[in-house]
């Protein structure tokens, strides 16, 4: 099954959220039954995946549905939907949440535990693409705090490192929220091996504030 960029029906977006969960597996960014993976078709009715099963494997009648108020409607929702329910209630744009287990990422919040932020001016692509990734403070899985964590950078941010657990990305399609994850890990992995090679050295001032300019001009969404 390839990916459906525009889906037009809501198995087509079961289908898409199939999709993605296996090639978040398939770049080792989930393991097992980690993560969870969100589409809002409308506040009365909001697609995830289910509690408990390997993302791999699931199937479309797998897939469980929630109201923003968190009532469950059909099926065995993710234990962490909380989370996507404050993404949906802060950022009105948000149709879909993506939190994935990135290595890369959630070892560079362990390696640097007092780093609020990825070191955005190492690397123009980071800044044009996402503006910033904050590193939110660590919540225990499952809790209200890992929603009420991200009220300071939504909407704002679109890509946020989840210290010592994961990572998560918003989008206006679950085809941004997808491209979000696999743009941090990419970025994590060039940042460590820089930290590894030797240091990680910055761009001036003055080519930041030209690409920040940039980024205003691209838009919100993420690249």
């Amino acid at each position: 099954m390839g990916p459906i960029f525009e889906p037009k029906s809501e198995s087509e977006i079961r289908q898409q959220i199939i999709w993605v969960s296996q090639e978040l597996r398939k770049k080792n960014m989930l393991a097992s039954a980690d993560g969870n993976i969100s589409y809002r078709i409308s506040d009365e009715r909001i697609l995830i995946t289910p509690s408990g099963l390997p993302k791999s494997f699931i199937k479309e009648k797998d897939i469980a549905v929630i109201d923003i108020n968190n009532n469950i409607l059909e099926g065995k929702p993710s234990s962490e939907r909380l989370m996507h329910l404050e993404v949906y209630k802060k950022a009105p744009l948000a149709k879909s949440v993506v939190h994935a287990h990135p290595p890369r990422s959630i070892a560079w919040s362990i390696a640097f535990p007092d780093a609020k932020e990825l070191p955005i001016g190492a690397m123009s692509e980071l800044i044009l693409a996402v503006g910033s990734v904050p590193i939110v403070s660590y919540a225990r899985p499952g809790t209200v705090e890992m929603g009420t964590n991200l009220h300071h950078y939504l909407p704002g941010n679109r890509v946020m490192i989840l210290a010592r657990h994961g990572a998560l990305s918003w989008g206006e399609s679950l085809i941004e929220s997808f491209c979000g994850m696999e743009r941090l890990e990419h970025s994590v992995e060039i940042l460590s091996a820089a930290h590894q090679l030797g240091t990680i050295s910055e761009l001036d001032e003055s080519e930041l504030s030209e690409l920040k300019k940039l980024r205003k001009q691209l838009g919100d969404k993420t690249l």
